[in-house]
């Protein structure tokens, strides 16, 4: 029998084959197509709960197939399972399409709605409010009130853009896979750490290749461009990466970024918005495009005079180390200061400065300290265990797979944790959901299985896997979104957990980070993997001390991002520019290194054209106002302070999306956030 219809405990991914799929989608579509008749066809007049809460209830099969489906297509996918998303997913939008266009549902919802808003829905609790106002706002912006013909086209750019998602995210894959610089000669490993001689020896091993191969993925090409001596071959990872989509092969991502921001403007203008921002940001804390740019351009006024000042000393030391005087240079001679020379002179400036850099700390920060320490994190703030679970079967062996245990006991939570890159999985690092968090109608409480997927160094022949500072950092970030996802609480599915406004979401994540840099979490777990030497004092004294370098680079990295990504979707008329000069213009009033011939972002941000960040790429610094608001209230009390967490815990990870975020915010915080936080912890403001 097909897994997918059996009632499981654990996902049964020992017992899930590849073919099990397709069906188990089809009947789930099928399924859901007979309970939205049963509501449609009910002869009793539409109420909240034949209606609304019937229509909440519809999908469990659907959803329990496509929730692994997807999931995997990103962790551990397949060429079947990346053909068959390609088949699939136009199915999958046509069968969302039938939903939120079935003009009989649409009349039941909008009589609902209108029914309790003619007494300012007194007679609904606050969620169930929120769950009528989702349900209702969601046919709208799904093309509910369009003439049929215009739903006719909004059926066919859900499909296609669908497909084209897919395919971006296919294709950056491939590329990444497809690139890989071997050498043989000890003389290209000058100035590479040990850890990245090692992981490369280990991937040359993997691949059955003499020597040393490194990569494109994170733990290889972040350590290449921070230590290599080997001026060129810098260059020619640097250049790899940021040219990945751009060539003439079938990995080419120019044309499919096009059609996808063409096909979100004519989304949008059907449905009466003059841009996708505007219709995106209806649904967002940021409300407006203009409220997003005075965001971003008020850190570019507060960063940009900083930022330009710690790239101008990163350019001097590269001078001033290679002998070179600038004035005597053309502008097009090779020896000026590229952007490959970067991380390369900055790391050697913050040695110089603050002696240190992230290979001194790798030895404190083994992999499986780390997750004691974010465990026991978790622990002090929220009395939270633990468990290693060695039953629940895994669609990887790196799967590690832990019952997450509340302070009364109670089961919380199933958390995945997946740590490590390999070909099949995606780069980056995303926190997901096998199974959303809901209450049962005789009030059980159906507890979530959450996940998180990173690429952080692996271990070796030789050592286990040790960690940078940023990686721990990335798994704080990962966690924190976990943590939003454990301690949901909410009656409906689609209400839980990180089910937020898109500028909320990174909240929970980006607060988390803040601990990474705390001596009283670090003495918690730091200590050497080889002889249990806890991490010295003055070393998380120059973490501290460093702690801000550079920050105003960083800053105006990623509101370049944000600039980027408005400018797409503030488009009201057909994308048809050049790419690279589209993007070279969106980010002008940020660009602090020279500029590359050829190199292009865009034709790799997952985030915007493949990610769900499409208009909403600023949330990460609009969050970073919020988390950095938010920790200095853990400064002012405490960083272990238990009655502040949980009031973190009780009004903004265990409410989900049922209530506006800002109304939960206050509620946590006592006041509407402000920059100022942000401006201090990047000693920006003082």
């Amino acid at each position: 029998m097909n897994p997918f219809f059996t009632t499981y405990k654990y996902i049964p991914f020992d017992r899930i084959a590849e073919a099990d799929y397709e069906p188990a989608i089809m009947k789930g579509i099928e399924e859901e197509d007979r309970e939205i008749d049963a509501i449609v066809n009910n002869p009793e007049p539409p109420t909240f709960e034949n209606t609304i809460e019937a229509l909440e209830c519809t999908g469990e099969l659907l959803g329990k197939v496509t929730e692994v489906f997807f999931n995997l297509l990103s962790a551990e996918t397949t060429d079947f399972l990346d053909e068959l998303a390609q088949k699939i997913s136009p199915v999958l939008s046509e069968h969302s399409n039938n939903i939120t266009l079935n003009e009989q549902l649409f009349k039941r919802v909008k009589a609902v709605y209108d029914d309790h808003a003619s007494d300012q829905f007194a007679r609904l609790s606050t969620e169930q409010t929120t769950l009528l106002k989702n349900s209702y706002e969601g046919f709208v912006r799904n093309g509910a009130n369009l003439p049929d013909e215009k739903k006719a086209q909004l059926r066919k750019i859900s499909a296609e853009l669908g497909v084209l998602s897919l395919q971006f995210s296919q294709n950056k894959l491939k590329d990444t896979n497809d690139f890989i610089l071997q050498t043989t000669d000890e003389n290209d490993l000058l100035g590479l750490p040990e850890s990245a001689v090692d992981l490369a020896r280990q991937t040359a091993k993997e691949k059955e290749m003499e020597g040393w191969v490194f990569t494109l993925q994170a733990p290889s090409y972040t350590p290449f461009l921070t230590y290599s001596s080997r001026r060129e071959l810098r260059k020619q990872m640097y250049l790899a990466y940021n040219t990945l989509c751009t060539h003439d092969n079938d990995c080419n991502n120019v044309d499919i970024v096009g059609k996808i921001v063409n096909l979100h403007r004519e989304m949008a203008q059907l449905l009466g918005f003059k841009t996708y921002a505007d219709y995106a940001l209806a649904r967002r804390m940021a409300e407006k495009s203009e409220h997003v740019y005075s965001l971003l351009n008020s850190l570019i006024n507060a960063y940009m005079p900083t930022a330009k000042a710690e790239v101008e000393e990163v350019k001097a030391l590269y001078y001033k180390e290679e002998n070179i005087d600038e004035t005597t240079l053309s502008e097009d001679d090779e020896r000026r200061f590229k952007p490959w020379d970067f991380s390369y002179y900055a790391n050697k400036l913050k040695e110089n400065k603050f002696y240190i850099n992230s290979e001194m700390l790798r030895p404190y920060l083994e992999l499986s300290k780390v997750k004691k320490g974010v465990f026991g994190l978790a622990a002090q703030l929220y009395g939270i265990t633990f468990r290693r679970n060695t039953e629940a079967p895994v669609y990887h062996p790196d799967v590690e797979v832990y019952d997450v245990i509340d302070k009364d006991g109670t089961f919380l939570a199933l958390f995945y944790c997946d740590f490590h890159p390999r070909a099949s999985k995606k780069s980056g690092a995303w926190m997901t959901s096998f199974k959303e968090q809901w209450k049962e109608k005789d009030g059980t409480n159906s507890r979530p299985q959450v996940s998180i997927v990173m690429n952080l160094s692996k271990p070796t022949d030789e050592k286990p896997a040790l960690l940078t500072l940023g990686e721990v950092e990335t798994f704080l970030h990962e966690f924190g979104h976990s943590l939003h996802g454990m301690f949901a609480n909410t009656t409906y599915r689609s209400l839980s957990g990180t089910n937020v406004y898109w500028d909320f979401v990174e909240l929970p994540s980006q607060f988390m980070e803040n601990f990474a840099i705390e001596k009283d979490f670090l003495s918690t777990f730091a200590t050497h993997y080889q002889t249990g030497e806890p991490l010295p004092q003055e070393l998380i004294d120059r973490i501290v001390a460093s702690r801000n370098f550079n920050a105003a680079y960083a800053c105006m990295r990623q509101v370049s991002f944000g600039l980027l990504d408005m400018a797409f979707y503030t488009l009201s008329t057909p994308f048809d520019a050049d790419l690279m000069q589209f993007e070279e213009e969106a980010w002008k009033a940020t660009r602090i290194l020279p500029k590359v011939d050829g190199m292009c972002m865009t034709t790799q941000f997952s985030h915007i054209m493949a990610g769900g960040y499409s208009a909403g790429y600023y949330s990460y610094k609009w969050a970073e106002v919020l988390d950095a608001d938010a920790f200095s209230l853990f400064k002012e009390r405490g960083i272990f302070d238990k009655e502040t967490a949980q009031s973190f815990r009780d009004n903004i990870l265990s409410r989900g999306g049922t209530e506006h975020p800002m109304t939960l915010y206050k509620r946590f915080r006592g006041q509407e956030p402000t920059i100022d936080a942000l401006l201090r912890r990047n000693g920006i403001k003082h």
